[in-house]
């Protein structure tokens, strides 16, 4: 189904103002509006409270399932759900097969204010009826932020309120969702979603002391955006900027990181939020997977390398003299930011070096996506390309999540590349060394006879067509084997390679002989 027809379900709390935002969003959109309590109260014939009082609880809750399954097959809509509506995870299926899922948010006490004498509502039938309404409110909360998109409704007009539900559902989001043994998260691909973050956490119970961690590059152009996200949400961030470039990824950092999350009295129910590249995000990872045993970690990638690569899988690390990302943790994320919108102030270096990663995905599980590359890509395409990428990581690594297995796959390219970067003392992008890797390790397949020289020309070829380096001038073969032995995946003094068999299906061989590294190495070396 398009987009333009997709269903908008406007769920949340009783008070939060679905049924006033709903009506005014169908309106500027032109749609149909279905409140859904209105509806049944039509067919039941009584009131809600009427039907609570005379046949249950029960009979409500089957009006509504009821109602679900109806609106899920149609579209086009925009829908008031009751409070508890979508706290049946199977009715919250039924209406996200074919809609956005929208949960308006509103704090206790305003909610509190709003009700206030308000006997309508059966659910706060109590002595109590403040006490009722908190306690149904956090019994709630658990369901409400199984919800994707998530807008705060206190204090604010009617109308700010409704122009950010419409711009959220032009931007199209996607959602999705990681499932691992330690539980699973969502990964957000929303343009303009960095005014969405601080919603997306409060629902989340985040907790207000959260520390931003970004560098001086990205700092200008997005710091402002998410630290107003996030304060509009009622956190209380605190920024730390740190220089760019791979060469800062190291402890020394991490241990300046520490300090200042001390300084900002982070714990464990707050949040490190990394926006930038893979190296924000691999290091603030680690920092926050580290400190105190663990805070939630919240990526937020800028960079199409960081999107499709660093920001997607759980691993984090700062790297060693003596090899790249040598000490590090698994960690999954709280959930993860994808905003297409700041790729469109990436220099061309930057989205070229994302580019290696993309093929690299393409190469090892994704026909289509390689062909759409070997093709020729314009700006248009990126966002369908990132989406494309990260669903190839996303099933590596639910596989396995913690590298035992099939996830090496996802270093295709990367035992070359990161004895190059090692060399390089950390001055080569990782992008750029990935596609050098990959240019070797297409050779090396050929070599091994693994691969057709048609498949190791088309890898090739698809790299020079994007401006990637397929050759290396700066260090004999021999050191680049050396470095080699630094590289994670090795077996005690045996290399893995993971080589392609051809496009769509990869191969981990560990009965390469050292004189074929360096004829693949001589082929490559220009």
């Amino acid at each position: 189904m398009s987009a333009s027809r997709r269903n908008i379900v406007l769920t949340g709390f009783m008070g939060t103002g679905k049924s006033a935002v709903g009506r005014e969003v169908a309106r500027r959109l032109g749609r149909p509006f279905v409140d859904m309590d209105e509806v049944i109260v039509q067919r039941a014939g009584m009131s809600i409270a009427d039907i609570f009082r005379q046949h249950g609880e029960g009979t409500f809750r089957r009006y509504e399932r009821a109602l679900c399954e109806e609106l899920g097959r149609q579209e086009g809509l925009v829908i008031a759900t009751g409070g508890g509506a979508l706290v049946d995870p199977y009715n919250r299926e039924l209406m996200a097969a074919n809609g956005y899922l929208i949960c308006l948010d509103c704090e206790v006490e305003e909610l509190i204010r709003r009700l206030e004498g308000d006997d309508s509502r059966p659910m706060l039938w109590d002595e109590d009826p403040r006490k009722r309404l908190v306690e149904l409110y956090r019994a709630r909360r658990s369901a409400y932020v199984e919800v994707p998109y998530h807008l705060d409704t206190t204090s604010r007009p009617l109308e700010e309120i409704v122009t950010e539900v419409i711009g959220l559902v032009q931007a199209e989001p996607v959602v999705h969702r990681v499932l691992t043994p330690l539980g699973n998260y969502p990964i957000y691909l929303i343009p303009g979603g960095l005014a969405h973050l601080g919603a997306l956490l409060h629902a989340r119970d985040v907790g207000a002391n959260v520390v931003l961690v970004t560098d001086e590059h990205v700092w200008p152009l997005y710091g402002k955006t998410l630290l107003e996200s996030l304060r509009r949400s009622r956190f209380a961030p605190t920024e730390i900027i740190l220089p760019a470039g791979e060469r800062f990824k190291t402890l020394d950092s991490v241990r300046f990181l520490y300090d200042r999350f001390v300084e900002a009295g982070l714990d464990r129910s707050a949040a490190v939020i990394a926006l930038g590249g893979g190296v924000i995000t691999d290091m603030a990872g680690f920092a926050a997977a580290t400190f105190m045993r663990g805070v939630p970690f919240v990526p937020v990638p800028t960079t199409l390398l960081g999107m499709v690569d660093a920001s997607i899988g759980g691993k984090v690390a700062v790297d060693h003299p003596k090899g790249k990302n040598l000490i590090g943790a698994f960690v999954q994320p709280l959930l993860v930011m994808l905003d297409p919108q700041t790729l469109e102030t990436l220099p061309e270096l930057e989205r070229r070096a994302g580019l290696a990663e993309v093929i690299k995905a393409g190469i090892i599980a994704d026909r289509e996506l390689f062909e759409r590359l070997e093709a020729g890509v314009d700006g248009s395409d990126l966002a369908w390309m990132v989406q494309r990428a990260i669903a190839v990581k996303i099933a590596v690594v639910e596989e396995d999540p913690y590298e035992q297995g099939r996830r090496a796959v996802l270093n295709l390219g990367h035992t070359f590349a990161h004895a190059f970067e090692v060399l390089a003392d950390y001055q080569l992008h990782h992008g750029l060394a990935v596609s050098m890797g990959l240019a070797a390790a297409a050779h090396l397949a050929e070599i091994r006879g693994l691969c057709s020289v048609q498949t190791r020309e088309r890898i090739i070829s698809t790299l020079k067509g994007h401006r990637l380096p397929t050759s290396y001038d700066s260090y004999p073969p021999s050191a680049v084997y050396q470095a080699m032995f630094a590289d994670k995946k090795r077996r005690g003094t045996r290399l893995r390679f993971v080589l392609p068999k051809e496009i769509g299906e990869i191969v981990i061989d560990s009965e390469v002989r050292e004189d074929q590294v360096y004829a693949a190495l001589e082929r490559i070396r220009s």
